[in-house]
């Protein structure tokens, strides 16, 4: 999860372990090693039992919750295998948006999984790369964050297994799961945060300078998971860095001169550590901010949480099926916040019995601020604006958390949930462990279960998709196609963006006008989804929309005529799609002569208008 990163250094290390002889340390390792192998097989099994709608059917299955952006995502895939294929620059494309081009770096590509997952998208498609990532974000984030819980928080497998099941499977990283891949493998992120709990320890602990081979080797690790963690996303860690650093404020809040200890000996290091991370990602980093079709920042408008959505299940969850409650979130990806009253309930009570715990306080914190920062300017209730400024009001004016959309903060507050109930579940076996018939621990896993059992995810819903027409598939295409591009009518934007399924279904033989991706637009580099509109695109989305055919003048003529030559346009298609006849009427009138039926489309060569 992007979250708190539990600085969990509370835990001491076991001294027990440390008076077993060696074959009862080996012993112990090997039920331990099961123990993780049992519970990562549990994670794996549910995660592909969410996913398994799409695992059913990878090829023409599509997760319809995730609107266009499983096309996109599978699309960057796709690219990213095509342009190393090719030995192309796959930090920047023409595919897309033709003729200027996407900035891959500027648009999420993933390619920290994208890359390595190159074999498997040109051997089996992107479909198998995109349910793939997902299926492995689960598990992995689940894993990882148990990992880390039963490492440095608890004793207990049990109460560690609980909190990695909310990290891995709470109702966000569900939403997500439809169609958001960087939000879904965050598996760094505890991984990050065990480096920085280890160097936190030695910090606090050494009293004399740290051994400099030491330091180095901190700085590198540190270094190189940052820069992984930048080619799965950045939106995440800055999130998750923003929590950590709240974190291990109030942690160290009580104990100022430790906490000043800590930070003074981990500086160096992390220091270090930025600058290799600043090494390692520079060129891309580069590309991103000052490359090709870059921008500067991206205005989502209003983002916010309803705070309806605090208390209520989320719609793929089996609360979800029994209580639907006022849809308000977002859209079905951005679920962000949807833990339900029963488990705020418990959390509230659960915290002030864990008061006197330090990092179920600093928890509590990172939980209440992020959520409070989720909400978005104003408080929004059952979708009606209360005109109650909130903190947001005053942070979207810094610079990169004006990108965030605000509604994500509350994914902070997963792991720190997490927390809370690890710590307190392994009270619960600690009473048990004293007393078998102490009432507590019964009374605590009836509750937690109570609270968890309607955020329990279902399987997430997968149709059919609409096949890609003849036209692109057999090849068709490419008598049409000299260097320049296809023209879509209407050309593809982020609400409709099935053409970019076609061009990777011809591999990619053609580049496409219009698309689905985050350009920049104006002189000042403003960020926005889709391409510019032109004045052809335009009159084609409305002809269709409105089903009717408008006035077509030489004016008209003219604009389309300067369109084609803005998109070097060789051919318009026309596919089959919603109110078609009415877009073969205005096109032939547009272009002055008649489109010609070729493979299941209607095609208007026009390489000799251009």
């Amino acid at each position: 999860m992007t979250g708190s990163a539990v600085a969990v250094v509370e835990r001491p290390a076991p001294e027990a372990t440390s008076r077993l002889s060696r074959p009862q340390r080996l012993a112990r390792g090997i039920r331990l090693a099961r123990a993780d192998v049992v519970i990562g097989a549990a994670y794996l099994a549910l995660a592909t039992l969410v996913l398994s709608g799409q695992w059913r059917n990878p090829h023409e299955g599509y997760l319809i919750k995730s609107g266009q952006d499983q096309t996109m995502w599978e699309w960057f895939f796709a690219v990213t295998a095509h342009s190393l294929a090719h030995l192309e620059n796959p930090l920047g494309t023409n595919l897309q948006n033709f003729p200027d081009g996407v900035n891959m770096m500027a648009n999420t590509a993933m390619f920290g999984v994208g890359v390595p997952l190159t074999p498997i998208t040109l051997l089996f498609g992107p479909t198998i790369t995109f349910v793939l990532v997902l299926t492995l974000g689960l598990f992995g984030t689940a894993f990882a964050w148990y990992w880390l819980f039963s490492r440095y928080l608890v004793d207990s497998k049990f109460a560690a297994a609980i909190g990695g099941l909310f990290c891995g499977f709470a109702p966000a990283m569900i939403s997500h799961a439809n169609a958001h891949p960087n939000f879904v493998v965050l598996l760094l992120l505890p991984i990050i945060t065990a480096q920085l709990i280890r160097m936190a320890r030695r910090a606090e602990t050494d009293s004399g300078p740290r051994p400099f081979g030491r330091r180095i080797r901190d700085a590198v690790v540190l270094g190189l998971l940052v820069a992984l963690q930048i080619a799965l996303g950045e939106e995440p860690l800055l999130i998750f860095a923003l929590a950590f650093g709240l974190f291990g404020l109030v942690y160290y809040l009580h104990r100022p001169r430790t906490g000043l200890r800590a930070v003074r000996g981990m500086f160096p290091t992390v220091g270090l550590a930025a600058l290799i991370t600043v090494a390692l990602t520079e060129i891309p980093l580069w590309w991103q901010f000052f490359g090709p079709q870059s921008y500067r920042s991206i205005d989502h408008g209003p983002m916010g949480n309803d705070l309806k959505a605090l208390v209520q299940f989320p719609s793929e969850s089996l609360g979800g099926l029994i209580s639907h409650g006022q849809f308000v979130a977002i859209n079905f990806t951005e679920e962000n916040s949807y833990f339900g009253w029963p488990l705020l309930l418990l959390l509230v009570v659960t915290a002030i019995l864990l008061r006197g715990n330090r990092v179920a306080r600093a928890a509590c914190v990172v939980i209440a601020f992020f959520t409070v920062l989720s909400l978005g300017s104003t408080l929004m209730i059952g979708r009606r604006d209360t005109g109650i400024a909130l903190p947001w009001k005053w942070f979207e004016q810094v610079p990169l958390l004006n990108s965030v959309l605000e509604s994500r903060f509350t994914m902070a507050a997963v792991p720190a949930i997490a927390v809370i109930l690890a710590l307190a579940s392994q009270r619960a076996v600690d009473y048990w462990r004293e007393s078998a018939t102490d009432w507590r621990p019964l009374a605590w896993f009836a509750a937690v279960t109570l609270a968890m059992l309607p955020l329990t995810p279902t399987v997430l819903p997968v149709v059919q998709r609409a096949p890609t027409p003849n036209f692109f598939v057999d090849g068709t295409v490419k008598n049409y196609v000299d260097d320049g591009s296809v023209v879509i009518a209407p050309p593809p934007i982020p609400a409709n963006a099935g053409a970019l399924r076609w061009q990777v279904d011809s591999g990619f033989s053609f580049p496409l006008a219009g698309g689905y991706f985050v350009g920049p637009t104006g002189v000042d580099k403003k960020g926005r989804y889709g391409p510019d509109d032109r004045p052809t695109a335009v009159l084609l989305m409305q002809a269709q929309r409105e089903n009717r055919v408008p006035a077509i003048d030489q004016a008209e003529r003219e604009r389309a005529l300067a369109d084609l030559n803005y998109w070097k346009a060789d051919v318009v298609v026309l596919p089959p799609t919603q109110n078609s006849r009415v877009l073969r009427i205005v096109l032939d009138e547009l272009l002055g002569f008649p489109g010609r039926q070729v493979d299941g489309v209607w095609v208007w060569d026009v390489r000799g208008l251009v």
